[in-house]
């Protein structure tokens, strides 16, 4: 493990840095807030004083001058255990980032608004050396500058909050105080592609006692393009950032009524057009002429366009009030994600050979509706709390109830997005290149219900001692019921150091999307296509290969840290932890009829020659240990803080399950390749040490990132694709013009870094640079201007 190397180095910092102590301050300024994972409302937001590790980041800079333009990216640089890189070449994976906590799925993360759950995508990534399998939240959803702070907890939490928070949590506390402010952003990569363009505006605006904040945001960031045409073994590939368009508002806003009463609400909506490149598809003279090409169309080759748009809808109103001395909170919350495909530049082959066996040109049409899929998520809450202070020191007890509806569909395309013209097995493939419509076959609407009821007591025993003790029982509509427990404490050995651990138990039921997503694809291995059939749980091909339904996974967290804080300028925290996951869902890997024979009829009468599905069949140990320390001193004339965050962690497959009749061929249903997906789904080590320095109206900022080594399985059984540790540089200059204009230049990855490169055969994007670490485009440059009214 890197942490035997990495420690030391660590260690020898915590006298200079300790946890975002100026973002704690920042916080510490409100009256009273809630930090997640605790139901007690606290006199201020420390990370060095909370029973489990959370991180607090204030928004302010990165949404005012920050290099980055979208949540998922400035967390990315911001916090060590979250992982989030753009894919390129990985179909709908490119069109939303997925992120995720301490190496583990992006559907093992909970995500909440304003202590909201929030929806998930409707979209399962498939490929990509990301989250294969899994289903997250679309964390660029939301506009940076309608954003106060994130929490992130790094810790198990099902006990408290549901399903999904194996890893940890993530809150996303919104603006509501008043005045008004607006951003101006331009940025581009020094390549000179990837043009991004952002305008967005906040206002707060005073409703009689309350306020409503109210954002609007556009965004337009263009393609890039890294594709080395001289590369024969690549091809006219488009290898980038996909082009996106994002147009979005919100509204959060709070308004106190009589006595102690107060309406809440929070709605939001994104429309966002995104187009990525597919794999190209050769010309005269190449083995996909006829089978995926028409020479008559596309003689010289073509790169088929992925195009997709996505709709986001976020609905969230509540009534907080006291009851005989209990504070109450009575919601409801709504959300949902639609996308819908149509793919450009493109043919139906089988269409373009039937016409040219006709006797025509061998004609198509260039572009079809593949038709997509949607989610949505109703959630109500009903929690009950009150503060004893006389009770065992001071007691919090909380306790309340969520009902939970899901529902999950998939559209069909159009007939030709998928039609095979010519016939099965003969002549051109079926459907459009580049991304085959949904068929009738997989069609499906779905939903399910769930409930749950839970308590939760903290105690303060003795000024020193606290305690807190969790308990949650939950039941779904389609695979039963699961009951968590969670206890935590913390000790304070002296005024300036604290001890804190925990123990809990979790669980993630599986996603509508994995139990019901269905589609015929087209894969790339080592460069030559594939025709894949993933099929839902349930189906003819699981039920085959005998194939239980799917339960829900269930997990073990234990969490040791130690937490110093010697003055007000300086603290420093670090955690210990392990995580155990048992019945792990994750996507096969691929059955042929030359691997397993049984499904061998099956796959020739749907035309596919390999198939994957979903199963709960393996076990995982995630152990690793979490750093972060600041300072904040006077230097010469101005300020100069200084902040170093450290994430070290270690995913090991310690066991696989494979189902009856597939005993003996484990190396199947995870092959090494896909092991490796899922034990090094990122760096094994992810640091960032920052210095931020000011004098009167000038800040500059240097932020050093630091990605361990990674190690991806190549498509050659036995052969592995090894990345060297990388760190990169962004740099930052903000001059406060007058008291209401900020203007905000610099640059990011800048001495232009780059993944370790590979044989382009072997990659999962084929390309000898994959989208890992922290992507493959290179250094890039901005300027923002900020100005509050």
């Amino acid at each position: 493990m890197a942490a035997p190397r990495l420690l030391p180095v660590a260690l020898a910092a915590l006298s200079l840095f300790g946890t975002a102590a100026a973002l704690a301050q920042e916080a510490s300024s409100l009256e009273r807030v809630t930090v997640v994972g605790s139901r007690k409302t606290l006199p201020a937001a420390s990370s060095t004083d909370t029973l489990v590790p959370v991180d607090i980041y204030s928004m302010s800079k990165a949404a005012e001058g920050g290099g980055q333009f979208d949540l998922a990216q400035t967390l990315q640089n911001l916090s060590p255990s979250f992982n989030s890189t753009r894919q390129t070449g990985a179909d709908g994976a490119d069109l939303i980032d997925s992120a995720a906590l301490r190496g583990l799925g992006s559907d093992q993360t909970l995500v909440l608004v304003n202590g909201k759950r929030r929806h998930t995508v409707a979209l399962v990534n498939l490929f990509g050396a990301r989250n294969r399998g899994s289903t997250g939240t679309d964390m660029n959803s939301l506009p940076l500058l309608a954003i106060e702070n994130v929490q992130v907890l790094r810790d198990g939490a099902a006990a408290q909050y549901g399903s999904d928070a194996i890893a940890g949590v993530i809150n996303i506390q919104l603006k509501k105080r008043t005045g008004c402010e607006a951003v101006a952003g331009y940025g581009q990569y020094s390549a000179g592609d990837g043009k991004n363009y952002l305008a967005s505006a906040y206002c707060g605006i005073k409703l009689g006692d309350g306020s409503l904040g109210i954002t609007g945001e556009w965004q337009d960031r263009g393609r890039s393009n890294r594709n080395d045409p001289n590369d024969e073994n690549v091809g006219p590939r488009t290898i980038g950032d996909t082009a996106v368009t994002n147009k979005t508002v919100y509204l959060n806003g709070e308004f106190p009524l009589a006595a102690q009463n107060k309406l809440y609400v929070t709605a939001g909506a994104q429309n966002r057009d995104a187009s990525s490149g597919a794999w190209a598809r050769g010309g005269v003279g190449s083995s996909d002429v006829p089978s995926r090409n028409s020479a008559a169309m596309y003689p010289d080759g073509f790169v088929p366009f992925i195009n997709g748009k996505i709709e986001d809808r976020y609905f969230s109103i509540g009534w907080k009030s006291a009851i005989a001395g209990w504070d109450t909170d009575l919601s409801q919350t709504y959300g949902s994600n639609k996308m819908r495909y149509n793919i450009s530049n493109t043919l139906n082959a089988s269409i373009a050979n039937k016409d040219l066996l006709a006797g025509g040109a061998g004609l198509s049409p260039t572009s079809f509706d593949a038709g997509g899929f949607g989610f949505s998520q109703a959630t109500t809450n009903f929690d009950v709390s009150r503060f004893f202070p006389e009770l065992l020191g001071g007691s919090n007890i909380a306790f309340g109830a969520e009902y939970r509806k899901e529902k999950y569909d998939i559209v069909a395309g159009e007939l030709g997005s998928y039609q095979d013209a010519d016939g099965l097995n003969f002549g051109g493939i079926a459907g459009s290149q580049g991304f085959p419509g949904f068929q009738p076959v997989d069609v499906t609407n779905r939903s399910r219900k769930s409930q749950a009821i839970y308590a939760d007591w903290e105690a303060s025993f003795t000024p020193s001692l606290t305690v807190d003790a969790a308990i949650r029982a939950e039941h779904y509509s389609d695979f039963g019921s699961e009951t968590t427990a969670k206890l935590a404490g913390s000790y304070k050995v002296s005024k300036e150091v604290l001890l804190r651990g925990a123990a809990s138990t979790g669980f993630r039921a599986p996603s509508l999307q994995q139990l019901y997503f269905s589609s015929t694809f087209t894969d790339f291995i080592s460069g030559e296509p594939v025709q894949v059939k993933l099929a839902p749980n349930g189906s003819a091909i699981p039920q085959a290969a005998g194939v239980p339904p799917l339960k829900q996974e269930k997990s073990k967290n234990f969490t040791l840290g130690l937490t110093v804080k010697p003055s007000a300028d300086t603290s420093v925290t670090v955690d210990l932890y392990q995580i155990n996951i048992k019945d792990r869902i994750v996507l096969s890997g691929r059955f042929t009829a030359d691997n397993y024979p049984p499904l061998a009829p099956l796959l020739n009468s749907l035309g596919v020659e390999q198939t994957a599905f979903f199963v709960n069949s393996i076990n995982t140990r995630t152990r690793g240990l979490d750093l972060t320390a600041s300072n904040r001193m006077k230097l010469g004339a101005g300020q100069l803080s200084t902040f170093l965050a450290l994430n070290i962690s270690r995913t090991t497959v310690t066991a696989i399950h494979a189902p009856a009749a597939l005993q003996g061929y484990e190396d199947v249903l995870l092959s090494s390749r896909e092991r490796l997906f899922i034990e090094q789904a990122g760096p094994r080590a992810k640091a960032t040490l920052g210095f931020e320095y000011s004098q009167g109206a000038w800040t500059g900022e240097a932020k050093i990132i630091h990605f361990g080594k990674q190690t991806q399985g190549a498509f050659t059984e036995g052969m592995t694709l090894n990345y060297k540790a990388k760190t990169s540089m962004d740099l930052g200059m903000t001059w406060q013009a007058t008291p209401a204009l900020k203007l905000s230049v610099g640059g990011n990855n800048v001495f232009n870094v780059k993944p370790t490169r590979q044989d382009p055969l072997e990659t999962d994007n084929g390309f000898y640079y994959d989208s890992v670490q922290f992507g493959l485009n290179g250094a890039s440059y901005f300027a923002r201007a900020h100005y509050r009214f």
